[in-house]
């Protein structure tokens, strides 16, 4: 008879587990932590809602929607403000919006591109002269090379590593193009030209009442799909697994010093968990996945003490930044988040070159975020509450070299038959991402003929 262990309680485990629950299919979920979520988690402070983790998920991807439509959650779900949707970024000091027209960091408009001082007139002509490059191949390089390539250093400076560090808290001297950005590889395979690859696709929507939004979330906070998610067989927390063992009618996880017989495994946490208990080159591949760690820290203000904030938020730039890497002000990206008459801002620090401000001290952490907010947009009041969270090592880190990296696990996992990963180590980082891997997973378990 089946019965499935799911290592891991993150959304990926969450989302094997609902489909195992739905087909029948008996399994114990193996979470060290205390509770279930991952890096999912709501905290509710007064009357404002206040995300732990992630606040949103793209819209792009279905997976997240499709989920929360089957949970009969559909009318939970809020899109983002997309007609407040400015992002401003730091530029010698000063706060300088995104100019309109760029599609992450290709410029797609010239007059906003020739008018902002975001740029020199040597990146500009650059940019301009882009439109003309011919089609090509290439192996998989660094983002910074793909950008400096197309765009020079100054836009590897002041759009690429902002809006990476953003996503996945890293260098794109260190990350894959081809595995974080793999749509801007094929238009570099098709057309040469960046630029000219978006200008013949589809414009997006205009942010116009009814379109579809950029950002998605739900009205209550993630922690409600969390909650939504809840297994219901049986749950082992405060203990991870200790280790996984092949037997002659499928594996033994070991937790707590006692076995528990499985005929399918889905490792549904970081990669490098799964690494530490699978052998072999498959765990060693595994554990070369490299993992940033990183903090959110939400500040709760009276708007009589600080104004209104305009757009969604900043990045700080690598060049410029002293410890944060961005902040979101939180009313003017979602309605109804929070309370009336209060703005928070949730400032995110930490990543691939400054995981070392986790050991920091809260007050010290606050401090910190204090001053810069005082330098950048003019914030002297103290906040009326700050919640610090430390996010350890949670967030993948996609280097050159990954597809093939993911390619060797996959064929390596599938001589181990009942062995499934899902996670943010291997594909996608985000909600979407991680919600598809773990259904995957256990649709995959629930249809496997072998019992």
């Amino acid at each position: 008879m089946k019965h499935a262990v799911i290592v891991g309680g993150g959304i990926s485990g969450l989302s094997a587990a609902y489909e195992l629950d739905k087909a029948g299919v008996p399994y114990t979920l193996i979470e060290r932590a205390p509770s279930l979520g991952g890096v999912i988690r709501t905290n509710r402070i007064g009357g404002s809602t206040i995300e732990a983790g992630p606040d949103s998920f793209i819209s792009q991807k279905p997976a997240a929607l499709e989920l929360i439509r089957e949970l009969g959650m559909a009318d939970q779900v809020i899109g983002s403000n997309d007609h407040l949707r400015i992002t401003f970024l730091q530029r010698h000091g000063r706060l300088v919006p995104l100019p309109d027209g760029l599609m992450m960091m290709i410029p797609t408009k010239v007059w906003p591109m020739v008018r902002t001082p975001l740029f020199g007139w040597g990146t500009k002509i650059r940019m301009g002269l882009e439109y003309f490059r011919k089609p090509g191949v290439f192996p998989d390089r660094s983002v910074a090379e793909f950008v400096r390539d197309h765009f020079g250093q100054e836009t590897v400076d002041y759009l690429a590593e902002p809006l990476l560090a953003g996503v996945y808290g890293g260098d794109p001297r260190e990350l894959s193009v081809l595995s974080t950005l793999p749509r801007f590889v094929e238009m570099e395979r098709k057309h040469g030209s960046l630029t000219k690859a978006a200008l013949l696709a589809k414009p997006p929507a205009k942010a116009t009442p009814g379109a579809p939004t950029l950002f998605r979330t739900l009205k209550n906070g993630l922690g409600s799909l969390v909650e939504a998610l809840q297994p219901k067989q049986t749950v082992l927390h405060g203990e991870a697994a200790e280790a996984v063992e092949r037997t002659s009618s499928g594996f033994r996880v070991r937790r707590g010093g006692d076995w528990i017989e499985a005929s399918h495994v889905v490792f549904a946490g970081p990669a490098y968990e799964a690494g530490r208990l699978l052998d072999g080159r498959l765990g060693e591949l595994l554990g070369s996945i490299a993992y940033a760690s990183s903090a959110t820290v939400a500040l709760g203000y009276r708007k009589a003490q600080i104004g209104e904030m305009k757009g969604f938020g900043i990045l700080v730039p690598g060049v410029e930044r002293k410890r944060m890497r961005a902040c979101t002000f939180v009313s003017n990206k979602f309605s109804g988040r929070v309370e009336d008459g209060y703005e928070v801002i949730r400032c995110f620090v930490g990543g691939i070159a400054d995981e070392g401000v986790l050991d920091l001290s809260d007050d010290a952490i606050v401090a910190t975020l204090r001053e810069e907010l005082r330098e950048l947009v003019g914030i002297t009041a103290a906040p009326e509450f700050a919640v610090v969270e430390r996010w350890r090592r949670a967030m993948a880190q996609y280097t050159v070299g990954h597809n093939a990296r993911w390619e060797e696990i996959q064929g390596l996992a599938a001589k181990v038959p009942g062995v499934y990963l899902a996670g943010n180590g291997y594909r996608g980082i985000g909600i979407p991402d991680c919600i598809e891997m773990g259904r995957a997973a256990g649709r995959a378990i629930v249809t496997d003929p072998q019992p």
